[in-house]
């Protein structure tokens, strides 16, 4: 068979970059549009505007808790992958990930899917690889010191592997000043555009609706992941992307734990409970959370009596959830509500916001030094454990002029009890 000539497979190669392209785009069914991130854009630029910053750095390799890559190009990172973006104060954002060696696509913002993106650059670097760790640091160095910058940001650099860091210090040392850019990203980022709480809302329905699936699902014989499964059958084609199902059933008078997949083989009897956490995104890849407990016959009069503190819990924190209000005072009054009830404190985080983080600020907690602010989406779960009883409620809220508004979750605030 004669070889193909020289031209045609250039025109080969450059078909084959088209067609992926377009499936790209035609197999990602949701997508935020244009106008929304041109909206983050300026209002990230005019922050580094007044800083002096000329360009930011923002690095995820997951998009559980690593929304930020998301939020600023509408395309995740996931399973360990890094992706790295250089927002140019002037000029259109450079793209980092993996890929062949020497990889160089320049798109010249006209790509439809890397929207925003000037230059796509790639290395095999890999995070079980030692000897890779450098490699996507090394291009974002280069780029950041043929271009001269005086003033870098990096967004949540403590968060970052040390292999990535380390090229930028060593090339940008005596050169250009590194600044910590997290918390005025943090502060734009926080606060949701009408355009990201209809996405929000959407999450929430998604949930309601996987939340069901196992109630429909639920019954003696299954074992705990068979209902798991049923929930996340239901979210994924309801266009959920990343993120967890927990709960492990008992019988009653032990606590129905949150347990991830690896503890999911347990058989369910009649009469036992499963109390599910749902913290899947939604079309869009934002986060929410849902949890409710169901009782394959009636729920003991302490399951109930626990359900019903947690409400009361949940309820006592919204009515203080207004612009303004101090989050570690949010979080002392809880901790005073939790004690009058002679119930141990929280240790962890009870209510934070989320979005294309299933955790992301603020935290209602005692070392969180912010307050509230209008637009924040807000997860509400109050739980404790007494050694019987492990009760819990969980919903989410957008906190509005006046306070939180209604809550974005439908699914009744109850234990499900099924026949």
């Amino acid at each position: 068979m004669e070889a193909p000539s020289t031209l045609l497979v250039e025109e080969m190669c450059v078909y084959s970059k088209l067609e992926q392209r377009m499936t790209a785009l035609e197999a990602t069914p949701v997508r935020v549009s244009s106008a929304e991130l041109a909206r983050r854009w300026a209002a990230v630029r005019g922050e580094m505007a007044e800083r002096g910053i000329d360009a930011l750095v923002v690095r995820n390799d997951n998009d559980w808790v690593g929304g930020y890559v998301r939020w600023f190009s509408d395309v995740p990172a996931n399973n360990g992958y890094p992706r790295t973006l250089v927002l140019h104060r002037d000029d259109l954002m450079t793209l980092v990930e993996v890929g062949p060696f020497d990889g160089r696509e320049m798109l010249g913002g006209k790509d439809d899917y890397h929207r925003g993106v000037g230059e796509r650059l790639t290395a095999p670097a890999f995070a079980p690889i030692a000897y890779t760790h450098t490699y996507d640091g090394e291009l974002v160095a280069a780029i950041l010191g043929r271009r001269g910058y005086r003033t870098v940001g990096l967004v949540a650099p403590n968060a970052q592997a040390k292999g990535f860091l380390g090229p930028l210090d060593a090339a940008l040392a005596g050169k250009a000043r590194i600044v910590d850019a997290t918390d005025f990203v943090d502060a734009i980022k926080t606060v949701k555009s009408a355009e990201e709480i209809a996405f929000i809302r959407a999450t929430a329905a998604l949930q309601d609706a996987a939340f069901a699936k196992a109630v429909e699902t639920i019954r003696p014989g299954l074992r705990d992941v068979d209902v798991v499964a049923a929930a996340w059958h239901e979210a994924q084609i309801l266009g959920s992307e990343q993120g967890v199902i927990l709960g492990g059933s008992a019988p009653l008078g032990a606590p129905s734990r949150f347990v991830g997949r690896h503890q999911q083989g347990r058989r369910i009897n009649s009469g036992d409970h499963l109390t599910l956490l749902i913290e899947v995104n939604g079309p869009g890849g934002y986060y929410g959370e849902l949890a409710r407990t169901i009782v394959l016959g009636r729920a003991s009069a302490e399951l109930a009596d626990g359900f019903a503190a947690t409400r009361e819990l949940q309820a006592a924190t919204l009515a203080q959830m207004k612009p303004g209000a101090a989050c570690a005072d949010i979080s002392a009054a809880h901790d005073a509500a939790m004690a009058a009830r002679s119930l141990p404190l929280e240790r962890r985080v009870y209510s934070h916001g989320q979005g294309y983080d299933m955790v992301e600020r603020p935290l209602i907690r005692g070392d969180e030094p912010g307050v509230l602010v209008a637009g924040t989406c807000l997860a509400v779960h109050p739980q404790f454990e007494t050694g019987r009883v492990f009760a819990v409620i969980c919903d989410n809220y957008i906190i509005g002029a006046a306070g939180p508004g209604e809550c974005l979750h439908r699914t009744e605030k109850k234990i499900f009890e099924v026949a």
